[in-house]
């Protein structure tokens, strides 16, 4: 015998999922139910969290459903408005690629300064410890002033004891050839028998110093470490996880094949982050979190958010003078593509690296709007704004937290150096290096709280609007078939 309960609010008539009873009467909607909007994966849970839900308080019986994710689908008619909205943005994304598709990089003659200059991998066969007074070049102790610090390594490198380094360059034309390095006993990096390092080769030079070592190669720790990272995430992550990283690999060669190229090839470099973060913000939502309304919702709030963060960046870079060209490698670019606009570069780059955090905070956000919906359905657009909202203040105070300090410690070596020539506070903000990080933060930092209501509000507006028609519920009059508690095939708990 079925004992029904009456739900606390009224009953919708179920466009999906099972009918009145048992879930083994007569009815087109008895049985299983297969959610159209898949997202990926198995969810199996009790009541509405979807999966497999058994409660004696929904419809009168025995309930149970199976659907592939968490989200419920929602109406064709707010389908067909997300679709109105992101298909020609979408588009235009496509368009703008195709347009501004580089080709790959301008060439350049290699001016042998920083990266810009040939390598090859070579091992260290042999070291040696020698007198410094024997290699060094004037072979003299110093006779200045000793307290300073150059003048203490002067006199170190003259009476300490050196290195003397043979070292086999392993590939290129000159596979098998050898050289010598000499490391001075005050060097951060010092070379040991059998180390696998970088050899910088100058063609123009005289024979005996064609070579020289630029730096250890750390290919096989850093493959390691991202073989260890790529396993964690398909362990933990399962097919979830498995996606993740075809979405990051694809981000990659977006930012390599499309981004970079186009700017050196003198695009202009606000346009082509705008296109490039927008196709990277597609392919990853999409691909690691399902083709849904959900995820549409998520798209359109990181959109917002991504114009939000280019208006204010692009006002206040301009306002503070910020010209984006404060060090060696942002110099030596500059010298070899003039064309480049520095400060759109700047701005580029605040747009690119606010991506991976918008992404974060607005699936977080239209998640929490959404399984709030399935926990009461009954609750309107305003109800779950609020409890969205509420959630949302927690996930601000670390978001915001998270990227003051990341890039904090990115810039922690120049903090420690004006620690150390006691500027004020004042004098380091004012700075152009330091002026440009705080830009970059609060800017950034601006978008991702803004994010935080734009996407709950959109969110809620979406959700609560998905209410079952009145052709569902007079399609159910006609078949003189009994209204149900649960529109998508899950079982609904009871108010207490």
């Amino acid at each position: 015998m079925t004992t029904t309960h009456q739900p606390p609010y009224p009953p919708p008539e179920p466009p999906y999922g099972h009918g009145s009873g048992n879930g083994n009467g007569p009815g087109p909607r008895a049985g299983h139910n297969h959610a159209p909007e898949a997202d990926g994966g198995h969810d199996h849970g009790p009541g509405a969290g979807g999966g497999h839900g058994h409660d004696p308080g929904s419809g009168g019986g025995h309930g149970h459903s199976h659907s592939h994710g968490p989200a419920a689908p929602v109406s064709k008619h707010l389908r067909k408005v997300i679709a109105a909205i992101l298909i020609p943005f979408t588009a235009a994304v496509v368009v703008g690629l195709v347009v501004l598709w580089p080709g790959g990089a301008p060439p350049h003659q290699r001016t042998g300064v920083g990266f810009d200059r040939q390598t090859q991998q070579a091992t260290v066969t042999k070291v040696v410890s020698v007198s410094c007074k024997s290699v060094n070049a004037s072979g003299e102790t110093p006779t200045g002033d000793t307290s300073t610090s150059e003048g203490s390594s002067a006199e170190q490198q003259a009476k300490g004891t050196c290195k003397k380094a043979t070292i086999r360059v392993d590939t290129g034309k000159d596979k098998g050839r050898t050289f010598t390095e000499i490391v001075q006993p005050d060097q951060s990096r010092q070379l040991h028998e059998g180390e696998k390092v970088v050899a910088a080769y100058e063609p123009s030079a005289p024979k005996d110093l064609q070579y020289s070592v630029a730096d250890v190669n750390r290919r096989l720790p850093m493959a390691l470490l991202a073989g260890i990272f790529a396993l964690a995430v398909v362990v933990v992550g399962r097919l979830r996880g498995l996606m993740a990283l075809v979405a990051l690999a694809v981000s990659f060669m977006v930012l390599t094949f499309f981004i970079l190229p186009a700017i050196l090839q003198g695009s202009n470099p606000l346009l082509v982050a705008v296109i490039g973060s927008s196709a990277i913000m597609l392919i990853a939502l999409y691909m690691c979190h399902g083709l849904s309304a959900r995820t549409s919702v998520a798209v359109l709030g990181t959109l917002l958010s991504l114009v939000l963060i280019g208006l204010l960046g692009s006002e206040f870079i301009g306002w503070a003078a910020l010209t984006g060209n404060t060090d060696d490698n942002t110099g030596l670019i500059h010298g070899l593509y003039p064309s480049i606009d520095m400060s759109g570069l700047l701005l580029a780059g605040v747009i690119i690296g606010s991506l991976g955090v918008l992404d974060d905070v607005t699936v977080t956000q239209t998640s929490a709007v959404w399984e709030l919906h399935e926990a009461n359905p009954s609750m309107g657009w305003r109800g779950l704004y609020r409890a969205g909202i509420r959630i949302g203040r927690d996930h601000i105070a670390s978001v915001v937290n998270t990227l003051v300090l990341a890039y904090a410690g990115a810039a922690l070596p120049l903090l420690l150096l004006f620690s150390i020539a006691q500027s004020g506070v004042g004098t380091v903000a004012n700075s152009e290096l330091v002026a440009e990080e705080i830009v970059r933060t609060l800017v950034g930092s601006i978008g991702l709280v803004a994010s935080v209501p734009v996407t709950t509000l959109l969110a809620a507006l979406v959700v609560a609007a998905d209410r079952p028609g009145s052709e569902p519920a007079m399609a159910t009059a006609t078949v003189g078939a009994a209204p149900a508690p649960a529109r998508t095939g899950r079982g609904r708990r009871r108010k207490r």
